[in-house]
């Protein structure tokens, strides 16, 4: 096994990257003696890894390790015969790895990590790389459930590791507008916020596919795959995209962008967590189903509303509305009916309702923000519409990899715009809705032998105990079961 390189003072190599800054203020070597115009000193490069190398993992780590000028030790993925291959060309030095935990144990050298997996490992990865002092980047939505952003939150500030959750939008120079509009009281207070979006773009809603092992990848690591989720066959239809829909993976249209699309009036009013939540779901029947939807796996749209208290910035309680699945709100009067509402065809967006006004944008990732303010008076304002000299995804995993190596409680690491500081109650409120959701389905038998769905109510949420207060039932979704040596 490969010890840690040692520093004169008996400091492994990171503590020596950690005291880089301090120690430059007294004593400086010029660029070229170390090497000349673009040279990085080993000392000063971070030890990479990543969690998922492939699809969204592959650009995650690409851009971790900036252009090169980080180091890509390893990389872990259950299947590198796919998109995968992308990592391995590009970092053919880092070791492979299919076992996160075979790779966090033997690799001592990893300074951090990316965590780019299917939303039902995010959790247990980040905590197994935490508990060992791990710098970690986790994609949206930064865990599968309530109690496990809750315990990351905590355990960052416990192991003084640098965290940011992929939520690239929240790095986007453009927010910066959206804010200054709400700060500067244009549109008054703000009372209600309506987001929308055209996902699930995948297969959702009806009964949970079929297994069948025959057409497993010979070089797929299934059981990996699984992670903390109950042991199944292979099935094909979960693999490897459209396991969003399904509860024991993914975490619906809402874990897909609510991240980006709840991050800009959760960002620019200051909330916190909600009060309550509640929820109305699409019915889809069919004798082929015999039900409306399937209780394992989420519905093909929903309808939920989460109310929150006021805020410095808001200066009135507000209303959230969350609506899937192509639904959309009514267009506001004071929008001109031949203008698009958030995005291009309208079809993800945010309203920001004050007394004075509407703040509209699009779904806040690498696509177009297109900030616009209309005021009841008749004034428009409109935004950039293109971002053109943006760096790419904003450098939401550059500034991530510079605070790393500033260190925890630096400038760095504070400026951050997803540490799990702020990542974590984010998250629990976009969880919220998914809570809401998995209770509409909670039935037992009344008097009469007959179903009885009564968890179709509004549900009262005591955010600093994690409980639903007048639903028990519902507070199994706070968290959930996990496999052994995957728990969290």
């Amino acid at each position: 096994m490969k010890k840690p390189e040692q520093a004169s003072s008996g400091q492994t190599r990171r503590d020596f990257i950690k005291n880089a800054a301090i120690a430059s203020s007294f004593f400086i070597v010029p660029r070229h003696v170390l090497g000349g115009v673009g040279f990085t000193s080993p000392s000063d490069q971070l030890n990479l890894a990543a969690i998922g190398a492939g699809g969204k993992g592959a650009s995650d780590i690409e851009l971790a390790s900036v252009g090169g000028r980080e180091r890509v030790v390893a990389l872990c993925d259950v299947d590198f015969s796919g998109s995968a291959k992308r990592s391995v060309e590009r970092f053919p030095q880092a070791k492979l790895y299919a076992d996160y935990r075979e790779m966090l144990d033997k690799e001592k050298d990893i300074d951090a990590l990316t965590i780019s997996t299917p939303d039902h490992v995010h959790g247990p990865a980040a905590k197994y790389a935490m508990d060992r002092g791990k710098h970690v980047y986790v994609q949206k939505p930064m865990t599968h459930n309530i109690r496990e952003a809750r315990m990351l939150t905590q355990l960052a500030r416990d192991k003084k590791v640098v965290t940011q959750m992929g939520n690239q939008g929240g790095s986007n120079p453009l927010l910066k507008l959206v804010q200054q509009w709400v700060d500067e009281d244009r549109i008054g207070p703000v009372s209600k916020v309506q987001i929308w979006t055209n996902r699930p773009v995948w297969p959702q809603g009806g009964p949970f596919p079929s297994p069948d092992p025959s057409k497993k990848p010979d070089a797929l690591s299934w059981d990996l795959w699984l992670g903390p989720a109950p042991e199944i066959p292979y099935t094909p239809e979960l693999h490897p995209f459209s396991w969003r829909g399904w509860w024991n993976y993914g975490t619906g249209a809402l874990g897909d962008v609510g991240c980006h699309l709840i991050d800009i009036p959760f960002r620019t009013l200051g909330l916190m967590y909600p009060t309550d939540a509640e929820c109305s779901v699409a019915s889809v029947y069919s004798q082929m189903w015999n039900a409306n939807y399937h209780p394992d796996g989420c519905p093909a749209s929903s309808f939920i509303t989460l109310h929150f208290a006021e805020t410095a910035k808001s200066r009135s309680p507000i209303e959230m509305t969350w609506m899937d699945g192509g639904i959309k709100p009514a267009h506001p009067d004071i929008i001109p009916a031949d203008h698009e509402i958030g995005g291009s065809g309208s079809a993800n967006g945010v309203f920001i309702v004050g007394s004075k006004g509407i703040i509209t944008t699009n779904i806040n990732d690498s696509s177009p923000l297109m900030p616009k303010l209309y005021l009841n008076d008749g004034t428009v304002e409109i935004g950039p519409q293109t971002e053109e000299g943006f760096e790419r995804e904003y450098g939401h995993q550059r500034l991530w990899v510079e605070a790393c190596k500033a260190g925890f409680g630096s400038t760095e690491h504070k400026g951050l715009t997803s540490s799990f500081d702020y990542a974590g109650p984010m998250t629990e409120t976009v969880l919220m809705g998914n809570l809401a959701i998995r209770s509409y389905l909670l039935k037992r038998q009344n008097a009469q032998g007959r179903d009885e769905f009564f968890g179709r109510r509004k549900l009262l949420w005591d955010g600093e105990n994690m409980r639903i207060t007048n639903l028990e039932e519902a507070n199994q979704f706070v968290g959930r079961e996990y496999r052994k040596g995957f728990e969290v």
